[in-house]
């Protein structure tokens, strides 16, 4: 007789990042409302100075309230899921210690720029997302969160007519940057993209729990820059000083 599969010790968590206005907190509550009848979920929401998205999400009923936490990073997005990712950690922490043993934890990235990936101590795998409305060259311009996430979603693909984007023309765009790594075009009005954002869902939850995927890290965020409230500009980079190898996303096998 084959022996079941032992309960993992912690979740599977899986970050969901892109820049703002993309859907994020929207796609983190179809997947609740989809999946939260077979599958132990959580969230933890990150927001600069608020804890608006986290609130958001708990309106909507999608989970129990207390297991939808946040975080205010204080900081650029990025800086709470790739170079200090303590705060999130600890509240993934204390969500899994109230409510475990969970399946899934969906970390959510504040809006970020197309180089914003999760450090691999933090997610076991990560979901970028881009919409139809953000204009259709943008995923041809690549950048390490479209290029090297181990999903890309373009989203609100029914707004296409409305914005003037050829969907499948940018969805060939995101393929091309992602080496033939897997895209979803995703309307929550259209019901095989839904299924086939959460059968991707379950099938990474799996080979978590199967010990078949291996979380490695994205790569380092480009050089990019931040102006402050009087204008002045920096430029910085987020170098492999805190540890991480310069290596692509893991795949299920």
């Amino acid at each position: 007789m084959a022996e079941t599969p032992a309960t993992p010790a912690r979740a599977f968590r899986l970050g969901v990042a892109g820049p703002v206005g993309t859907g994020k907190t929207s796609l983190i509550g179809l997947l609740c409302r989809e999946l939260a009848d077979e599958i132990e979920m959580g969230v933890v929401t990150n927001d600069i100075y608020t804890d608006e998205d986290a609130q958001i999400l708990r309106a909507a009923g999608v989970l129990e309230i207390d297991r939808i936490r946040a975080v205010e990073t204080g900081a650029c997005p990025h800086t709470a899921i790739r170079d200090d990712v303590t705060p999130n950690l600890i509240a993934v922490e204390d969500l899994e210690a109230d409510h475990g043993p969970l399946d899934l934890v969906l970390v959510e990235s504040g809006g970020d720029n197309l180089t914003a990936t999760f450090s691999p101590a933090l997610v076991d795998a990560q979901i970028f997302v881009l919409d139809v409305a953000g204009g259709g060259d943008v995923a041809r311009k690549g950048g390490p969160g479209i290029a090297r996430a181990d999903l890309l979603v373009v989203n609100k693909t029914d707004l296409a007519p409305y914005v003037e984007v050829d969907v499948e023309r940018m969805l060939s765009d995101a393929s091309d940057a992602r080496d033939g790594g897997p895209v979803i075009g995703l309307s929550r009005h259209d019901r095989a993209s839904v299924d086939a954002l959460t059968d991707w869902v379950r099938r990474m939850t799996a080979a978590v729990r199967e010990g078949r995927h291996t979380p490695v890290d994205p790569g380092p965020m480009a050089p990019h820059s931040h102006a402050d409230e009087d204008g002045n500009v920096t430029v910085h980079t987020h170098e492999h000083g805190h540890g991480h190898d310069d290596l692509v996303p893991g795949r299920a096998v």
